[in-house]
């Protein structure tokens, strides 16, 4: 996901997609454990995004 693609998005939005990828982010990690991870770079994918929209989140609050 691109930083500008989450810019435009509202408080809520962002939220929500936080929640979205926290959770997929915990499935991943699990799959991972146990050796069913097709894809072990999802992982950093996820925790990247994940860091991406907090921190957009905080600029937006901040406000």
């Amino acid at each position: 996901m691109k930083f500008k693609e989450i810019q435009d998005l509202t408080v809520e939005e962002l939220r929500k997609r936080q929640r979205s990828m926290s959770e997929d982010l915990f499935q991943a990690k699990m799959k991972m454990s146990l050796g069913q991870l097709a894809n072990p770079l999802q992982v950093r994918t996820l925790r990247r995004d994940i860091a991406r929209v907090n921190t957009i989140l905080s600029a937006k609050l901040s406000r």
